[in-house]
C-alpha cells in the first residue's frame, strides 16, 4: 500500500482552494440557534450530534467524554476523498498551528464513512498527516450508519469502475463542540481559516 504522507506544498494548496463547495453541504435540517454570535451555523442546544461511540487507530474506544475541557471539531470524510476531506483536515491543522500554545486545546476528530477500506491502520496513518494529535475514528458499518443518523449527516456510495474504486459522496462540514462536550456549531464547507479561528477563539474563551 502507497504510504499516505502529504507534503506540506500540498497541504497548503489544498487550503487555498477551501472557497469550494461540495453538493450535500447545504445545512438543511440543522436547527438555527439564538441570533449568532459566530460565523459558523449556531446549532447550541440541538437535539442531535450529542455524541459517538467509535474505535480509534488503536483499537481504543472513543467517546465525545474522552475530550472534556477541549473544543472538538468532528468532521465526517473517507480517506481516499481526493479533494474535500483533505482540504477540511489541511485548513483546521493551520488554524490549530495559528493559536498557537491554545491550539493544542482544540481537538480535531475524523470519521470515515467508509468503514469497508478505513482500518484503523489506515486511518492512524491518514490523521497523522495533518498533526499528532488529530485523531482518526471509525466504525463498523452499523456503527457508522448511527452515528451519521445521530448527526445528520448524508453519505452515500457511488460506484466505481471496479467493486473497491467507489467514492462515497457525504456532507461537507464540521460539527464544533465546546469545552464542556456540547454542541455548538456546524462550519460548512469553504468558510475559510479566519472565520473558523475566530469561532474556536470565541469557545476557548468561555472555558478559560
Amino acid at each position: 500500500m502507497a504510504p499516505l504522507t502529504l507534503s506540506r506544498r500540498r497541504l497548503l494548496g489544498l487550503v487555498a482552494i477551501s472557497s469550494a463547495a461540495l453538493a450535500g453541504c447545504d445545512g438543511k435540517g440543522l436547527s438555527v440557534g439564538a441570533p449568532r454570535a459566530f460565523n459558523a451555523v449556531d446549532i447550541t442546544g440541538a437535539e442531535y450530534a450529542r455524541g459517538f461511540t467509535l474505535t480509534d487507530g488503536n483499537g481504543a474506544t472513543r467517546t465525545l467524554a474522552d475530550y472534556k475541557g477541549k473544543v472538538v471539531v468532528v468532521f465526517f470524510g473517507y480517506t481516499q476523498c481526493p479533494d474535500v476531506c483533505p482540504t477540511t483536515m489541511a485548513e483546521l491543522a493551520e488554524v490549530k498551528r495559528g493559536l498557537g500554545a491554545d491550539g493544542a486545546r482544540v481537538q480535531g476528530i475524523f470519521v470515515t464513512v467508509d468503514p469497508e477500506r478505513d482500518t484503523a491502520p489506515l486511518l492512524k496513518e491518514y490523521a497523522a498527516n495533518f498533526g499528532p494529535d488529530i485523531v482518526g475514528l471509525r466504525g463498523t458499518p452499523e456503527q457508522t450508519k448511527e452515528v451519521a443518523r445521530e448527526f445528520k449527516v448524508f453519505y452515500n456510495k457511488v460506484p466505481g469502475k471496479t467493486d473497491s474504486s467507489y467514492t462515497v459522496d457525504h456532507t461537507a462540514g464540521s460539527y464544533v463542540f465546546d469545552a464542556k462536550g456540547k454542541i455548538r456549531l456546524f462550519t460548512r464547507y469553504g468558510t475559510g481559516r479566519k472565520a473558523l479561528t475566530d469561532d474556536l477563539k470565541a469557545l476557548l474563551s468561555e472555558a478559560a
